[in-house]
């Protein structure tokens, strides 16, 4: 293997991850580069929210507090920082950061990139009639937010032309890792097979300690959570690399974990759509090398699209929230009797006052099982959080659930021990909207000491790709579901969302495994498992690389995000509930398990 390397690590995975992070991998990382990812599509909108009320905010300040304790060493050690912080105010969070580093005496290039907020370019948008990707709907006449995903190119030349620190907005996670690897190895713009492995890498440690312990199906096996170690990677010019964390750090870095982090919130693995490459990760393979360190290889790229990806937020309405903790006999049925009397009084206020009914309604009887359906609550239960969501075009409607849902404590079935949170507070309703945008029209600059620099479109090469098979197993044993076991002891799943829908990803624990897998879940059994949520289709790809399977239940988050009114809108449960499913194997495998137990 090449001696060369570059090493990447990542301190945020979300606005809000922990503030020990960047410390730990600037002190003991021996970093080359360090990263922060701050943005999701909520995050957008709130960010935008803030604007509104300031002009100078609109950005991750938890970037500033979390560089100001570590500017020092990242001046003296060399390394350079990408961050989306920037959101929708980079401007403002260069300014900000360049006062810090005045009070301490540090000069430091700061790079702006600027051409995702495309905000103002709304009219035009109307004009051109864009649609929502999966839905037969028009852009909203009012958004809060419009953002294009851009790729790696301006960070690149930012770069390229001596940035210490470069601030983006709206990026795909993964350009954050793949820009310094286009920088440092001067790959071409068509090195599809390298611009993939870069992004794999980019995807691996873009959500920090998911890919080194958290989130991870074993963990029982994890030590020393409160100080988990946040990873980075070693990579090569070959595109190859190695992931790890800092030594005398808490997690784990194995095989499981990182193919979690493989699997997560992707769709099709063949077909995983960036700005700067379409890449195939369903034959790549991840090896353990010794501990915690895991090396990956084997990304395909392809082309990227003519397209960027974009999205609004937008405010549809108005939604609030208000839970209830219920205790004694029969909580379940009182929470049941307690939420459906408070809805059906709000109705008939707004019926007196000719004003019209909830949007949506929803509750939940939390404690019962409730994730998992109404046939599978456990009615039983002597004490239960009721979660009730409702949603409204109206501020003034939700005020009225808010004052009525207090009656319950005195009013209505007794054992209403408390409310969590107090009087639930009523905001706006916030929804997505994603369309495709062609390149061409979104104009990249790049802005550092005064000088401003446009950054070309390119228009990549056409490519044809043929689909592969979804399915792969291949054992003929005819099995008895008498000798079944949970999922679990064969595999490791993780899921998360992708809009409105959900993602499951499921990886076999050994290769002799995954037929038993693979023929057993299929997109009528995980409809079927999932029929309390799901309202579309189960695609299901296989990665054969790390015998692997995704699964994508289109539909199942209640609309996803912020719309939705679901107790789990990112399907984050969705993958533990599957871990449960008995998986028919033969009584070979049975008897291993049962002696085991």
């Amino acid at each position: 293997m090449e001696t060369k390397k570059v090493r990447i690590g990542c301190a945020s995975g979300f606005w809000g991850d922990t503030s020990t992070a960047a410390k730990q991998l600037v002190e003991n990382g021996n970093l080359n580069y360090l990263v922060f990812d701050f943005l999701a599509e909520v995050t957008m909108s709130i960010l935008a929210r803030a604007k509104l009320k300031n002009p100078k905010m609109g950005y991750a300040i938890d970037f500033i507090e979390q560089l100001k304790p570590v500017l020092k060493n990242i001046k003296k050690k060399k390394i350079k920082v990408i961050s989306n912080a920037g959101g929708i105010n980079p401007h403002s969070c260069k300014h900000t950061l360049q006062k810090e580093a005045e009070k301490l005496d540090l000069k430091l290039n700061i790079a702006v990139i600027e051409g995702d907020d495309i905000l103002s370019e709304l009219p035009s948008l109307k004009n051109q009639k864009v649609k929502e990707m999966e839905k037969d709907s028009f852009l909203p006449d009012s958004c809060l937010s419009i953002n294009a995903y851009l790729g790696a190119l301006g960070i690149v030349k930012a770069l390229d032309e001596g940035a210490d620190i470069v601030i983006t907005g709206r990026v795909v996670d993964s350009a954050l890792v793949l820009g310094p690897l286009i920088h440092e190895y001067h790959w071409g713009i068509s090195d599809y097979d390298l611009l993939s492995a870069g992004s794999l890498a980019g995807h691996i440690i873009e959500c920090g300690a998911q890919c080194t312990g958290g989130n991870y199906t074993d963990w029982k096996k994890v030590k020393g959570f409160e100080n988990i170690g946040f990873p980075f990677v070693d990579v090569f010019s070959n595109g190859d690399f190695i992931v790890s964390k800092p030594k005398e750090t808490g997690g784990m870095v194995t095989f499981g974990t990182v193919a979690e982090q493989l699997i997560y919130e992707i769709g099709n693995p063949s077909e995983y759509i960036l700005p700067d490459v379409i890449c195939d990760f369903s034959k790549v393979k991840i090896t353990e090398t010794g501990p915690n360190q895991v090396l990956v290889t084997g990304a395909r790229g392809f082309p990227p699209t003519k397209y960027y990806k974009s999205s609004a937020t937008f405010i549809d309405g108005y939604r609030s929230i208000g839970t209830l903790v219920i205790g004694g006999k029969d909580a379940f049925k009182k929470g049941e009797v307690i939420a459906n009397a408070i809805i059906k009084k709000c109705s008939l206020i707004f019926k007196e006052i000719k004003m019209e009914s909830f949007s949506k309604t929803s509750f939940d009887i939390v404690g019962s099982n409730s994730i998992y359906g109404s046939e599978k609550n456990d009615v039983t239960t002597k004490e239960i959080v009721l979660r009730i969501v409702v949603s409204h075009p109206l501020k003034e409607a939700l005020i009225i659930f808010s004052k009525e849902l207090a009656q319950a404590v005195t009013g209505m079935a007794p054992g209403v021990i408390n409310y969590l949170g107090g009087r639930p507070r009523v905001s706006p309703s916030i929804h997505l909207f994603s369309f495709l945008l062609p390149k061409d029209q979104i104009k990249m600059k790049i802005k550092m000491n005064e000088k401003v620099i446009s950054i070309p479109y390119y228009t990549p090469e056409e490519a044809s790709r043929t689909q592969k098979n979804n399915s792969l197993h291949t054992t003929k044993a005819l099995l008895k579901k008498e000798f079944s076991v949970p999922l679990i002891n064969l595999a490791y799943a993780r899921s998360g969302d992708k809009g409105d829908h959900a993602n499951i990803g499921v990886i076999a624990r050994k290769q002799e495994y995954f037929d038993f897998i693979d023929r057993e879940l299929n997109p009528s059994t995980i409809a079927q498992f999932f029929s309390h949520v799901i309202q579309g289709d189960v695609l299901k790809w296989a990665l054969p690389g790390i015998y692997g399977i995704n699964f994508l239940l289109k539909n199942s988050l209640g609309g996803g995000g912020m719309a939705s009114l679901s107790i789990d809108p990112q399907g984050k449960a969705y993958g533990q509930q599957l871990l449960e499913y008995p998986i028919p194997v033969t009584k070979n495998i049975f008897d291993q398990f049962q002696n085991k137990n």
